[in-house]
């Protein structure tokens, strides 16, 4: 059976003081969960989420990686860089990597495998944009998304991913899509793994990232198909992130 996972994702947030009283309060909070939960922080402040959450139940992880392993990149973050704070997770093909930063298909797939090879678990983001749905290619836009980190993986490998489908029009919009039509789309990427076989289909793990908060989390975490959350604006306040965990 598949286990829950609620990630956070504090995009370009945090200060050396707020992060300190989130995760403090995030520590006193998590008691007795049934599921696993991670945040995923600024790269500057995984030192500081590394030494505060040491021993907890709580993972850490980065935001975005390289497809590079080393060299002149400057700005960028390798896989081993992570690794050294001791990441389990990255998110990688973000929406707004994609959008903003104008990241293809091919090097989401690099960054998958860069990770995957520094032994750190990638967040496969895929999702399509409001304009995209109401011209009915949702199913194919998430479908290719991901058919191209499928291409390059083995089907090890494939087993060790987590997907995660965010969509823009549900992202920071306050907008939200309704658990049914969440479902629907997970039941999409569910059966793409399922024709690379059934095994990796029950074992990897899809997320919905479209502004899930405390007031929907429950019904969305009871969709068959739906393993658990990408988190922004309601991981960065304690009491939200802690509700939407408890609703699992």
């Amino acid at each position: 059976m598949r286990r829950t996972l609620i990630a956070g994702n504090w995009k370009m947030n945090g200060s050396l003081a707020a992060n300190a009283a989130l995760l403090a309060e995030l520590k006193v909070g998590m008691t007795g969960q049934s599921c696993d939960v991670l945040v995923c922080a600024p790269a500057v402040y995984l030192a500081q989420c590394a030494e505060a959450l040491e021993a907890s139940p709580i993972a850490w992880g980065g935001q975005d990686v390289s497809m590079h392993a080393s060299g002149a990149y400057t700005g960028e973050i390798s896989a081993a860089m992570l690794s050294d704070f001791a990441c389990k997770y990255v998110i990688v093909g973000h929406s707004e990597r994609r959008a903003y930063h104008h990241e293809s298909d091919r090097l989401i797939a690099e960054k998958t495998l860069r990770s995957l090879a520094a032994g750190i678990t990638p967040i496969v983001c895929v999702g399509e944009t409001l304009e995209q749905r109401e011209l009915g290619q949702t199913d194919a836009v998430v479908s290719a998304q991901l058919q191209a980190v499928l291409d390059v993986l083995d089907d090890e490998a494939l087993t060790k991913i987590v997907v995660a489908y965010e969509p823009v029009w549900a992202i920071g919009t306050g907008k939200t899509a309704t658990p049914q039509m969440a479902q629907d789309v997970h039941a999409v990427l569910r059966a793409q793994l399922a024709a690379r076989g059934v095994a990796i289909a029950e074992k990897v793990r899809i997320l919905y990232g479209g502004s899930m908060k405390p007031e929907n989390a429950k019904e969305l975490l009871a969709m068959a198909d739906i393993d658990g959350g990408l988190i922004g604006g309601a991981a960065l306040k304690s009491s939200d992130f802690l509700a939407i965990i408890n609703a699992v």
